[in-house]
């Protein structure tokens, strides 16, 4: 993205400072085990607000459903490939190839009770750690493959370790999955001016929608939610994946509406899934 940047502004100067959150330390317990959605952007937010950074680019994935006060979105560049892919062990290419009871590795829940509920012999287990570090996983702790979002694959160019990308039908993506979040403070209009020729209206409103559903749910990493928006011209479809904890509940909804209000259409959504989600927990 800051080449893109530097290819609008060459005459603006841009340095990179890298933060390593508590997401990024903590790597020997799961997600679920130790906070939220915040545990990647907490301490970016805090220097952004500090002054000390200007803006901050993060996975819109990793995004609590409401900011702090003070911070806000600029617009959103075009998504990279919002599916999952395995990455598998030498000598399988799919997830048809794997043996019964072949060992996973993936920290989300979203991603473990999809893959059971197509192949419930899976023995999947918990992975942390950055794409690389996971990728060297399947062999030092002998597993048969890894679930991860292409867009970190891609974005890495380690795009030739994927063995196969999982349709949306088998695996619903996190809500923005793909999309990346630019961060500013809400005074800076100078900067949002800048991130606007970066704009990509089509994933804006696909965001829109899917971050609509996760605020709708109010979700957290405890729990398994998905959500993907499709684009028909004047119509987006959208997908809705929510579950409980232990993944005995798993419910997949799809509503129609229309690209004017996305943010409506799923908190609608959302509406809908929890009534159904309500009425199985009964």
């Amino acid at each position: 993205m800051i080449d893109q940047l530097k290819a609008k502004d060459p005459e603006v100067e841009f340095e990179i400072k890298v933060i390593q959150t508590k997401g990024d330390l903590i790597q020997h317990l799961s997600l679920d085990k130790i906070g939220d959605k915040g545990l990647f952007v907490k301490e970016i937010e805090q220097q952004l607000l500090n002054k000390e950074i200007d803006l901050a680019v993060h996975s819109m994935k990793d995004m609590p459903g409401k900011l702090p006060q003070g911070l806000t979105f600029a617009s959103i560049p075009k998504r990279e490939d919002p599916r999952d892919v395995l990455i598998l062990k030498a000598g399988y290419d799919s997830l048809g190839d794997l043996p019964i009871g072949a060992k996973i590795g993936t920290g989300s829940k979203r991603r473990k009770y999809q893959l059971l509920q197509v192949r419930p012999d899976l023995n999947v287990v918990p992975i942390r750690g950055n794409i690389e570090t996971r990728i060297k996983k399947i062999v030092t702790e002998g597993l048969d493959g890894i679930v991860l979002a292409a867009s970190g694959v891609i974005r890495a160019n380690l795009e030739h370790h994927i063995s196969t990308y999982l349709p949306m039908d088998l695996m619903l993506p996190a809500p923005a999955q793909g999309a990346l979040a630019v961060e500013i403070r809400v005074e800076d209009l100078a900067i949002a001016n800048r991130i606007e020729t970066l704009k990509d209206s089509a994933t804006e409103t696909q965001v829109a929608a899917e971050r609509g559903f996760l605020e709708g749910i109010n979700g957290s990493c405890h729990i398994p939610i998905g959500a993907y928006c499709q684009l028909e011209e004047e119509k987006i479809i959208l997908r809705g994946l929510y579950g409980n904890e232990e993944g005995t509940v798993l419910i997949k909804k799809t509503m129609e509406g229309t690209v004017k209000e996305p943010r409506a259409l799923g908190l609608a959504l959302a509406n809908a899934v929890l009534k159904e989600y309500n009425e199985d927990e009964r």
